[in-house]
């Protein structure tokens, strides 16, 4: 018997048709894949063994070196191959057979096909077994080609369909025809194209398969295939210039290795498998990410080869949405401007006329003006361009028929457009039963009651010709008072889907621009990822092409809208950084410390009234609450003791770190250059740290003034920072000449990479404007530049992630691994002993940034640390660190996941999952394992419902429709009360999350850059609040909260929460540095505000953040201030009620214990703001 172990099923399935046709009497042939194989199999009866393995020997490695014993045992003579067109020397060592054999051997692997297949095997028994049948030599079959003779239509755009070779080789193209004839059917050509692989071929650096698609001038390229690009050799991100020179749209079609009935019956779509290598990988390549419309199915249970045979087929419906948004992007370029339709998508969550155009960290309304001018100078019919920001957005406002922020909101017929309810329900009975079903169950039979008028549901925008302006709809829950408690996977409303349609059917898109981070779409209930007909943003888009501007540092909400609405992500700039400084109460509380360090060196008989008015102004300032000091040191007479002089010390330090806090010095605007001072603050900020192999500036600045930054002296850290300013200003002076910078490093590179790249920000219009033309937007890394990651400029491209398999890596271990310490140190030294449970808060995007800190921390709090492989650093497994190395007892976690995370690091959840089971079944004292001391009975990881996303609690709060803690934690375990692991992936278990909530001391997220804040968002409030109000509720007690800052990974920092809060109010919330760039922004520099109010609010409701002089600084700040209100009157009057409202509503629920002045300014304001509205 010849035994065939190869884990390429495309060549069991050759070996199937080829043994049909052996001679009578040849050795009997088996075959089996040894990815399915979880040890070496019985050689029993074998007299020869072959191997193929795609991946080499790590592969199968454990059962591989087994099987290698047995052959020598036997000995059984063993054939090993890999699955490259060269050699895997690795395997060549393991082979048992002459050299000359084994190299004639593999070249007829390398040349595939049925002939070489059945000759291989005629050959080993000949040469190996001593049979006489007879073979034939290796036939070289072409690495490249067209599948049979395709008809060309030159006036229809061709479209590549690009797969692998061995699919050829082993018959299985049925598949690739289906797809060819949907493109046909939708009137363009397909040129299917098969290929050993698309990297480069040789040292030319050509790729025969790249150059044949050109040579036919292919509009777009459909793909099979794994990634083209490979590793620059500097490190510095994905090289896939070959695939980007067509320019062209590469649309990667996903070919699964699931069945289509497990797709269909998973919540998940692809497996972790098919996630890492057919779309993540890929989209390194800065591919589209399409739909799967391919599975492996078994077409034979193997009775006779001794192992299933399978082969692809196809669902057409998926078949078809490839299709169709293959051709759409294709026919982009074919279509003239002057007669192209774009829709520009603003998001608006909450929908209130005070917060339209949500967009993280960019002046939404701006940049829209931006894209509006380059579209009408590009050619598009630009009927008109609104004069700036603020009159498109008053314009906008009009135009929203469902505001939530209206007495009542309803819906009227000024928007952008209608659809007839008569149009509408032809288009939903064109959806998937299902769809239909749920549709139907959650909002009632189309078209529905939300947002109709006369007969047509109306929708918000601009329409300016060829180019339409408009508001994304409501997502529902708003609609719905008893969903959020309820349906967190709660089908759109009728009007949300109808949007679309109408957008693609009767307005006529050609395709749409989402403009920001981030909208609804992406996020609506379904597959994580390889959607179904029946997910919500398939069902809502279908094949209308999207165009994503996002911010550079998110990369995980960007993934989440390539995977799960096709975008083609354009990424922009982060906000301008600058440094907090000082202001008020602490420019006059620095100016007195400076007093009495002159003092005391000068004339010491003053220091006890300096202590005193020090005191005063710690006091008035509400400064000495961050400083946990209630009483001056020494008591009231203790101004005359120096040791007062000490307290002084921990003073200066506090206020130096506020001093040098890094906050946005304004938004972005898409396409536009920071300049200026603007430029300099940016450089300045991206220079703080290490850039790779460039050393940070401010450590090379200490080091030459001899100056400890570390030591925290706030005249070290100015001195530092001021000439690190000079330098750079100097540079700038001279429009940044590289060579100017001779013998410093980092000033070379700032001139020679980081200000061209910075310069280059115009491209993100053009990279807008080229994929609305139907080219490729070039991919690029994405990153926080700010913490080292400045590699990941210029923007304007397509950005892709990280390798999900490699988290935690080593990197993330280090830090990871100091935040567990740091919690540990904080905590003990507030409460002289360890915490036994630890409540963790994980998000996917800071997992791709960091490439897993948080994990690493969860795992490092546990006692256990990877294993890496040294070859790939992929996470192999788990280590027990022993006790006496950890010094501390174990600690038990809790994680909660976001719905993001779940989907692109399955793996990890199971990696935690081990950790938990691991160090449970330690015979550990309970004293020293806590994790055992509990139990594995329950899990420890919980995240959102499958197919959902979110918490809930932002939509509880929108609707104040709540009173209690209760109240929030019934919504947190709605939503959140799933649990993932080695039990089940998104088990129902809300009663184990409420037990394993209970038990958690202390609740703590981290957070890894000083690009945005806590109040920046509403995801800290939702999912580290929601965990907080959550064991309150459970418990009745306050968690201890605690806040990580990994900002400087070198330097990992773990503070109370609320001293955070504190921190980033003083900073940034009252900073007149940013309420002046924010004022410079107009209306969404007003919606910045509003939102910062809600976020702050949000926080202070769900975890008790914010103390009473918080709220008295915003009123006094965004209210008082007379020339901020008419601000507001003229660049958007509807965020001072939103404001006024928020905050009033703080008070009456007791979060807030208001002054009389505060309350009769709100008041005022209040109604000052409802009369701005009237009189519009």
């Amino acid at each position: 018997m010849i035994l065939v172990l190869t884990n390429a099923d495309t060549e069991i399935l050759a070996l199937r048709t080829v043994a049909e046709g052996l001679p009578p009497g040849f050795p009997a042939v088996r075959a089996a894949n040894p990815a399915r194989l979880t040890e070496a199999p019985s050689l029993e009866g074998v007299d020869a063994v072959l191997v193929r393995l795609l991946g080499g020997r790590r592969a199968w490695e454990g059962p591989f070196d087994e099987l290698v014993r047995r052959c020598l045992a036997g000995p059984i003579p063993l054939l090993a191959f890999g699955g490259e067109a060269a050699p895997d020397q690795e395997l060549a060592a393991a082979t048992t057979v002459p050299d000359d054999i084994a190299a004639r051997g593999f070249e007829y692997l390398v040349q595939g096909g049925l002939a070489n297949i059945e000759h291989l095997l005629r050959f080993v028994a000949d040469t190996v077994l001593g049979h006489g049948y007879g073979f034939e030599p290796p036939v070289a079959v072409p690495s490249c080609g067209v599948l049979g003779d395709p008809d060309i239509d030159p006036a229809r755009p061709t479209i590549g369909v690009v797969f692998y070779r061995a699919h050829l080789l082993s018959g299985n193209t049925g598949f690739v025809t289906d797809l060819c004839a949907a493109i046909e059917a939708r009137g363009a050509n397909a040129l299917p194209v098969y290929c050993y692989s698309l990297r480069p071929d040789g040292d030319d650096g050509t790729v025969p398969a790249i150059e044949l698609l050109a040579a036919h001038d292919v509009a777009a390229v459909v793909t099979t295939v794994l990634a083209a690009g490979s590793a620059r050799d500097d490190g510095d991100g994905w090289d896939a210039s070959a695939l980007a020179a067509m320019d062209v749209p590469v649309l990667q079609a996903v070919a699964a290795t699931s069945s289509s009935d497990a797709w269909a019956d998973s919540s998940g779509g692809l497996s972790p498998l098919d996630v890492a290598m057919a779309v993540a990988v890929p989209e390194l390549d800065g591919r589209v990410v399409g739909p799967a419309f391919s599975f492996k199915e078994t077409v034979d249970d193997g009775d006779d080869l001794g192992a299933p045979v399978t082969a692809y087929r196809t669902v057409a419906d998926r078949v078809d949405r490839i299709a169709g948004l293959a051709t759409r992007l294709a026919s982009l370029r074919r279509t003239p401007v002057s007669q192209r339709r774009v829709g520009l998508v603003l998001s608006a969550y909450p929908t209130k006329r005070s917060r339209l155009g949500n967009a993280v960290g960019l002046d939404t309304p701006a940049s829209v003006i931006e894209l509006l001018r380059a579209l009408a100078a590009a050619g598009y019919r630009v009927d008109r361009v609104p004069p700036d920001g603020d009159a498109l957005m008053a314009e906008l406002a009009d135009a929203v028929p469902y505001a939530s922020d209206e007495p009542e909101p309803v819906a009227r017929g000024d928007g952008a457009g209608s659809w007839s309810e008569d149009e509408y329900e032809r288009h939903f009975a064109q959806l998937p039963a299902q769809a239909r079903a749920d549709l139907t169950e959650a909002w009632g039979p189309a078209p529905g009651g939300v947002f109709t008028d006369g007969g047509h549901l109306v929708f918000a925008g601009l329409d300016l010709g060829g180019v339409l302006v408009a508001v994304q709809p409501p997502r529902g829950f708003g609609e719905s008072a008893v969903a959020v408690y309820h349906s967190p996977d709660l089908a759109p409303t009728h009007h949300y889907v109808a949007f679309y349609r109408w957008l693609d059917a009767e307005w006529g898109a050609d395709a749409i621009v989402h403009v920001g981070k981030h909208g609804t779409l992406e996020w609506l209930p379904g597959k994580s990822v390889g959607l179904s007909a029946a997910c919500w943003p398939d069902a809502a888009l279908g094949d209308l092409p999207v165009v994503y501007p996002f911010v550079m540092n998110d990369p995980g909400e960007g993934t989440q809208a390539k995977r799960r609405a096709h975008a083609v992500i354009v990424d922009h700039l982060v906000p301008p950084l600058t440094r907090a400084d000082t202001y008020d109460d602490l420019a006059r509380l620095e100016a007195l410390l400076d007093t009495h360090a002159q003092a005391a060196a000068l004339d010491p008989g003053k220091l006890p009234a300096i202590r005193r008015q020090v005191w005063d102004l710690l006091v008035q300032a509400e400064i000495h609450r961050d400083l946990g000091m209630s009483e001056p040191p020494g008591g009231d007479d203790g101004f005359e003791d120096p040791a007062f002089d000490d307290a002084i010390l921990h003073v200066d330090g506090y206020l130096c770190e506020l001093k040098d806090a890094q906050i946005r010095g304004g938004l972005h605007t898409l396409g536009r250059p920071p300049d200026g001072e603007a430029e300099l603050d940016l450089v300045l900020a991206l220079t703080r740290l290490d850039q790779g192999a460039v050393p940070s500036l401010r450590t090379t600045v200490a080091g030459e003034l001899g100056v400890d930054l570390a030591s925290g002296r706030r005249a070290d850290v100015d001195s530092v920072e001021a000439e690190c300013r000079r330098r750079l200003s100097a540079l700038q002076a001279r429009r940044w000449e590289p060579s100017s910078a001779e013998g410093d490093a980092t000033l070379r590179w700032v001139g020679q990479r980081l200000v061209p790249a910075l310069h280059r920000t115009t491209d993100e219009i053009s990279s807008v404007l080229a994929a609305l033309d139907g080219r490729h937007v070039p991919s690029g890394p994405s990153g926080a530049p700010s913490r080292g990651m400045a590699h990941a400029l210029p923007t304007g491209r397509n950005f892709y992630s990280l390798d999900p398999r490699a988290v935690p890596s080593p990197l993330a271990w280090q830090v990871g691994s100091l935040l567990a310490e740091r919690l540990l140190e904080a905590h003990v030294a507030e409460e002289g002993r360890y915490p036994q449970s630890v409540g963790l808060v994980v998000w996917g995007t800071a997992a791709m940034r960091t490439s897993g800190d948080d994990i690493a921390e969860a795992l490092a709090l546990m006692g256990v640390r990877p294993v890496w492989a040294e070859e790939t650093g992929r996470v192999t497994g788990l280590e027990v660190v022993p006790l006496d190395e950890l010094g501390r007892p174990r600690i038990d976690v809790t994680v909660r996941v976001s719905g993001f995370f779940r989907d692109a690091f399955p793996h990890v959840l199971g990696l935690l999952d081990e950790a938990v089971r691991t160090v449970a079944a330690l015979d550990e004292p309970a004293s020293e394992n806590f994790v055992a001391a509990h139990g594995a009975g329950d899990p420890r990881v919980f995240g959102p419902k499958p197919g959902a996303y979110g918490s809930g609690i932002l939509a509880l709060l929108e609707s104040r429709d709540w009173r209690s803690d209760e109240d929030l934690a019934a919504v947190y375990l709605a939503w959140g009360g799933y649990s993932y692991g080695r039990g089940g992936a998104g088990v129902d278990a809300p009663d184990a999350m409420r037990r394993r909530f209970a038990g958690i001391e202390v609740a703590a997220k981290n957070q890894d850059n000083r690009e945005h804040d806590i109040f920046d968002s509403d995801d800290y409030l939702q999912d580290h609040g929601g965990m907080v109000a959550t064991i309150r509720a459970l418990t009745g007690r306050q968690p201890k909260a605690w806040f990580g800052d990994t900002a400087d990974p070198t330097r990992p920092r773990v503070r109370p929460l609320s001293e955070e809060a504190a921190r980033v109010v003083r900073t940034r919330v009252v900073n007149p540095k940013w309420i002046d760039a924010m004022r410079r922004h107009g209306y969404k520099g007003a919606f910045e505000m509003a939102a910062t109010v809600d976020y702050l609010f949000g926080y202070d409701a769900t975890a008790g953040v914010a103390a009473d002089w918080m709220y008295e600084r915003v009123t006094e700040a965004y209210v008082g201030d007379v020339e901020v209100r008419k601000f507001f009157e003229q660049s958007n009057p509807w965020a001072l009620r939103s404001i006024a409202e928020r905050l009033l509503e703080a008070n009456e629920r007791g979060l807030w214990n208001a002054s009389r002045q505060a309350l009769d300014t709100l008041r005022a304001g209040l109604l000052e703001a409802e009369g701005w509205e009237e009189g519009r």
